[in-house]
């Protein structure tokens, strides 16, 4: 599993996705809304402003849509283990 900060909804967020060999598109797997103040060094505000400028999606009814490359994006529950 791999994540990278995205715009979703016009809002900071870890977006967490898988990629799998022979695909071109990632299947991600859920967001979290973070806020920019909880990144302080300036690497970390580097990734953020490289990211976002990369990844902007609108997520609805369970359904990620690329703003920029207007795709539909496939969603993977996450794994949970219970035990």
């Amino acid at each position: 599993m791999s994540w990278s900060f995205a715009t979703v909804n016009g809002r900071l967020a870890e977006v967490f996705f898988e990629r799998e060999e022979g695909e071109d598109e990632p299947k991600i797997m859920g967001h979290c809304y973070v806020s920019l103040s909880e990144y302080k060094t300036k690497k970390e505000k580097r990734w953020i402003g490289k990211d976002t400028k990369r990844y902007q999606f609108s997520y609805r009814n369970k359904v990620y849509r690329d703003k920029i490359r207007n795709k539909v994006l496939k969603t993977v529950p996450f794994k949970r283990d219970l035990r």
